[in-house]
């Protein structure tokens, strides 16, 4: 597990993306994640659902020295055995991945542990309960990654901002366009993969969601 960054002194807001294997091809990869650093990105998630187990520790590694390069963060979707072995930061947990006690005997008392709690504000206290560092809603938009996901109100969001004592992150279908009142709903983060990625210009798109994302800190 990478000491290199201390994860409260990168507090979890902002724009935070989330590097889609499936959404950049491998050479691809890196100087995508670069330009978003460059805009002010502090926080990247590596996903990469395939079972090509070599490319994917070569990536995560490759993405966590950048990172703290950087001065951010690097978590690994849905597999604290990937994070720990490539020197990242933490993990991002879903509903069919290891818990958040599983994934911190893996990781250590250090790491950060996210877990999506969808339309559904108990899992989220329950994931807070159980010692999680952020949760993260959605889908508030509709997202071209994931165009069946459950939709999630903005009541929810201000609901959750008045009762969790976590980072708030949202997701789905988010863009520098139509962040700004989740951001004065209470989120501290937003993930995003088109809505940076698909930009023209990769590092201003970073730079202006980070921008809107100050409305909330």
């Amino acid at each position: 597990m990478s000491a290199a960054i201390d994860h409260r002194l990168a507090p979890i807001r902002g724009a935070y993306l989330i590097a889609d294997r499936t959404h950049l091809g491998g050479d691809q990869l890196e100087p995508a994640v670069r330009a978003a650093l460059d805009g002010g990105v502090r926080l990247v998630q590596y996903r990469d659902k395939s079972d090509n187990a070599g490319r994917r520790l070569a990536e995560a590694r490759a993405l966590a020295a950048l990172c703290h390069d950087h001065g951010a963060l690097l978590l690994v979707n849905d597999d604290p055995h990937l994070a720990r072995d490539a020197g990242a930061d933490g993990v991002h947990l879903g509903r069919d991945d290891l818990g958040v006690a599983e994934a911190r005997a893996v990781l250590g008392e250090g790491a950060i542990i996210g877990v999506s709690c969808y339309n559904e504000i108990e899992r989220a206290f329950a994931a807070e309960r159980a010692g999680a560092d952020y949760v993260a809603f959605g889908s508030f938009h509709p997202s071209p990654s994931k165009p069946d996901a459950v939709r999630a109100p903005l009541a929810l969001l201000k609901r959750a901002r008045a009762r969790i004592h976590l980072p708030i992150v949202v997701i789905g279908g988010i863009t520098p366009a139509n962040a700004g009142p989740l951001a004065l709903a209470g989120a501290d983060a937003a993930a995003v993969i088109s809505g940076v990625l698909d930009a023209d210009d990769i590092t201003a798109a970073a730079r202006r969601l980070n921008t809107l994302m100050r409305l909330r800190w």
